[in-house]
């Protein structure tokens, strides 16, 4: 039985991958396909444990943009979609507002304090046993929990330890991804509100974009990627010395932060 269950776990899990990945190229044809077959698997897998102790069946897939909200994939998974996009830790507000802008509405921000807390307990119960983990942000200094910000476990240590410059680095390395993305759709992704807000944020917030006229996403690319360039160098040198420190932390502390257990000793260490 334990063959056969792994068998269709891990099936169930490429599956959501890969209606993941049409939903991304705006495949529906191919999305719905898809979810058929993830219900017919979600079915076998169900039947192996009997009616009455089934586990939970697997969520729905993702809507396509352009139609009404409803359920969406698991909050993990929408977080990973996010964070895979801007390639750098994000605040609740920051994915909530990229989610909704370029995948399927907005997320549910309450769940996501309890997502990193799953995340912890599920590592610590049984250590790498997923392909990904939804971890913390480290503070350079301390290698703490940065304060509501989530990355990847699949990251380097380097890009996920925020330094004295780092908020201002994420924002532009953020600015230009998403930018890209909007640039990359074949839909006028400017006239999708959520994605014109967002870019907006970040053209007003940035030295150098114009404010007058139509939003120029090329325009807030160079501007993005010019002060970038000023920054980055700077901002890489105290993120990778500091990643060099959480060499001596536990896994688990690598990923979910110190728990200020011989911060002096880390500090110092050279």
């Amino acid at each position: 039985m334990h063959g056969h269950l792994d068998a269709l776990e891990a099936r169930m899990q490429q599956l959501q991958r890969d209606m993941r990945q049409a939903h991304l190229n705006h495949d529906s044809a191919r999305v719905r396909a898809l979810s058929g077959e993830l219900k017919r698997t979600q079915n076998a897998y169900n039947a192996l444990f009997g009616s009455d102790d089934a586990p939970e069946a697997t969520p729905p897939q993702p809507r396509p943009a352009d139609e009404p909200d409803g359920a969406g994939l698991p909050a993990r998974e929408q977080v990973h979609q996010v964070l895979t996009l801007l390639t750098v830790p994000a605040a609740p507000k920051l994915l909530n507002q990229v989610h909704e802008a370029f995948f399927s509405g907005p997320l549910n921000t309450a769940r996501l304090a309890a997502v990193r807390r799953d995340e912890e307990r599920s590592f610590r119960s049984s250590p790498n046993a997923r392909a990904y983990y939804i971890c913390s942000a480290l503070t350079a200094d301390l290698l703490a929990p940065a304060r509501a910000l989530l990355a990847l476990s699949t990251w380097p240590l380097e890009q996920r330890v925020v330094g004295p410059l780092t908020h201002r680095v994420h924002f532009l390395t953020s600015a230009l991804r998403l930018a890209e993305a909007a640039a990359a759709r074949t839909d006028d992704a400017l006239q999708r509100e959520p994605i014109r807000r967002l870019l907006l944020h970040y053209n007003r917030n940035i030295p150098g974009c114009p404010t007058q006229g139509p939003l120029d996403l090329d325009a807030l690319r160079h501007s993005a990627a010019a002060e970038l360039a000023i920054h980055a160098d700077d901002d890489a040198d105290a993120r990778t010395e500091a990643a060099r420190r959480a060499q001596q932390l536990a896994d688990v502390e690598r990923l979910f932060g110190n728990t200020l257990r011989n911060v002096t000793r880390l500090r110092r260490t050279s």
